[in-house]
């Protein structure tokens, strides 16, 4: 059975309307007061109905968006692009970001339930599936964001990353690549991206190589060891696909270490688009997804769920393009 706000109230030793005060954040309440609740409140892992009040009619207008990755600059496209659709439809963006921790992910939601926001955008990466799963009981709004969960009756609104992982391989076989190595995540976008490089090698009659397919943590250092040892492969590949721009700069700077020359010896596809792109010398060429497009459409998707109670599930998927710069050649 769930804790209720008199069970709050019966082990903090207080009234219904201190807890109620401590939970809107209204009133005068003392320091001790107010941390004692609020520990209690944590350990039972206690939430207010956020639909029963947006049922009465008392939207709070603010939507909560969760990132894993505040290193990643994808993550500030995303938060721009929500924000500025958001504002057409009259409602603010919290930002909580997570670290790729489940507590994390546990703790902001919690927060934000407790702070009654009209519902939840998640971007990329969560690992907390019991939270999640907790929010589609409870009928909490909730939308992905560039990440899906084909196991879920869940909305999302991403890009094809099965289309964008066939476009950056079918760039590099253009070029004449066929020995390409590939740089993923343990993330379902990431192994989508890989699936389409497999698939593009499989359409131009290549046999894929296991050694040339490696995964990689998410920080730039653990990427630039990832495509340290893609180049350090007796053969190495004349190419390497980073599943996302970090990944595609670590290898970069893996090669520039190993004087590597970028794209005579070796050529570069990043994913995302970032800013990074164009920062980089020489400039990554990447495969851009249509940010401010996704960003429009999970906010109609989420208003609708919110304002009108919308209960079909959508999974929207747009289509990307690959922007070609310095770091892809012709193989010498």
């Amino acid at each position: 059975m769930k804790p209720t706000i008199y069970d709050i109230a019966r082990l903090a030793k207080v009234s219904t309307a201190t807890v109620s005060k401590v939970i809107n954040n209204n009133g005068k309440i003392s320091i001790n007061t107010r941390q004692r609740v609020l520990k209690i409140i944590e350990e039972l892992h206690y939430q207010p109905n956020v639909l029963a009040s947006a049922m009465k009619g008392k939207l709070t207008y603010q939507i909560a968006l969760l990132i894993p990755d505040m290193d990643n600059p994808i993550y500030a496209q995303y938060l721009k692009s929500i924000e500025a659709s958001g504002q057409g439809f009259g409602f603010s963006i919290v930002l909580c970001s997570t670290d790729n921790d489940p507590e994390k992910e546990a703790k902001h939601i919690t927060l934000m339930r407790q702070k009654q926001v009209d519902g939840f955008i998640i971007a990329s990466r969560f690992k907390n599936t019991r939270m999640l799963e907790e929010l589609l009981k409870d009928e909490v709004p909730v939308v992905l964001f560039a990440y899906e969960k084909p196991e879920l009756l869940i909305d999302s609104v991403t890009v094809d990353d099965y289309q964008g992982g066939i476009i950056a391989t079918e760039h590099l076989l253009a070029l004449g690549h066929r020995r390409i190595g590939v740089i993923a995540e343990e993330t379902f976008s990431s192994n989508e991206r890989v699936r389409g490089y497999l698939t593009a090698l499989q359409n131009a009659g290549i046999d894929p190589v296991e050694s040339l397919i490696m995964y990689s943590g998410h920080k730039i250092d653990e990427a630039e060891a990832t495509g340290g040892r893609l180049l350090d492969l007796a053969e190495r590949p004349s190419a390497i696909f980073g599943c996302n721009d970090i990944l595609a700069v670590g290898s970069m700077r893996a090669a520039r270490i190993r004087g590597v020359a970028i794209p005579e010896e070796l050529s570069v596809v990043g994913f995302d688009n970032t800013v990074w792109c164009k920062i980089i010398h020489p400039e990554l060429t990447s495969v851009a997804m249509p940010v401010g497009d996704l960003g429009q459409k999970v906010m109609e998707v989420i208003v609708n769920k919110i304002e009108r109670g919308q209960k079909i599930n959508q999974r929207i998927r747009m289509f990307p393009e690959i922007k070609v710069r310095a770091t892809t050649s012709n193989k010498q």
